[in-house]
């Protein structure tokens, strides 16, 4: 009962992570870049190290986990690129209104209005964090089977980090043209995802390679998601300094973070 009380507080930092996501106004560019920032130092400092760590396992020469983390960024790149090209193909069919306008003046809403049908993207992104987090909620259970030390360890930085899960999840989630109903709907499932994987140790537990495998596909979907997506949408309205000064302390936030629950 011990896990299961842990994940409550994961619930409750998970929605204030999408609280704090969802009240910052025109600073949206400093918000993506913290984000991005956050999602980077996941990847680098949690989710890869724990990859390798539970499947070491090689094939032809590289971990199993590293083969995973290449597989999720290649995942999502394809999924991207095939939505894209229908776009493409869309508009060469497209009848053209542009009318008497200069060939110089069209509209341009790169940056602000994402495009219709990738609103799809984001929900991928937005369900693989909620499977993260079900993942959290897994770990937290497991380590406390595993001793109190141990538990206590895991929970402190299960926790941490879920409030910049939430972020994520209500960022990415309107960043793809999602409506807000949407997000607090997936940041809602998001919360709730840590208790139900500290429940579901008390039924069985996932066999350490596989979830190893697991969180090296998914490392390597955020890291698309963070360099391909989040990072270019966060500087093409600013470009600024203080937007890449937010990136790096998304990085050095969960490095601290990582670090004072080692």
């Amino acid at each position: 009962m011990t896990a299961i009380l842990v994940a409550a507080g994961a619930f409750l930092m998970t929605l204030i992570g999408g609280y704090v996501a969802q009240r910052t106004g025109d600073r949206r560019h400093l918000v993506l870049g913290f984000a991005a920032g956050l999602m980077l130092g996941v990847v680098a400092f949690d989710l890869l190290p724990e990859a390798l760590h539970q499947a070491p396992e090689e094939v032809h020469g590289v971990p199993q986990a590293l083969l995973m983390f290449a597989a999720g960024f290649l995942t999502i790149h394809i999924i991207e690129r095939a939505v894209a090209i229908h776009r493409g193909h869309e508009a060469e069919y497209a009848e053209h209104t542009h009318g008497q306008r200069p060939a110089h003046g069209h509209a341009h809403a790169h940056g602000h209005t994402p495009p219709a049908g990738t609103q799809g993207v984001g929900l991928t992104a937005a369900l693989a964090l909620v499977g993260h987090s079900v993942m959290d909620g897994f770990a937290i259970g497991a380590a406390f089977q595993a001793g109190t030390t141990v538990g206590t360890v895991v929970a402190i930085a299960v926790v941490a980090h879920d409030f910049a899960d939430g972020f994520n999840t209500y960022t990415i989630t309107r960043l793809y043209g999602n409506n807000r109903r949407r997000a607090l709907t997936l940041l809602a499932a998001d919360a709730l995802a840590p208790v139900t994987g500290a429940a579901i140790t008390l039924l069985f537990t996932i066999p350490e390679r596989l979830l190893g495998l697991y969180l090296g596909f998914f490392a390597g979907f955020l890291l698309y998601l963070a360099t391909s997506d989040i990072l270019p949408e966060a500087h093409s309205p600013h470009p600024s300094r203080t937007t890449l000064l937010c990136t790096l302390a998304g990085v050095g936030f969960m490095w601290l973070v990582i670090g004072f629950a080692a």
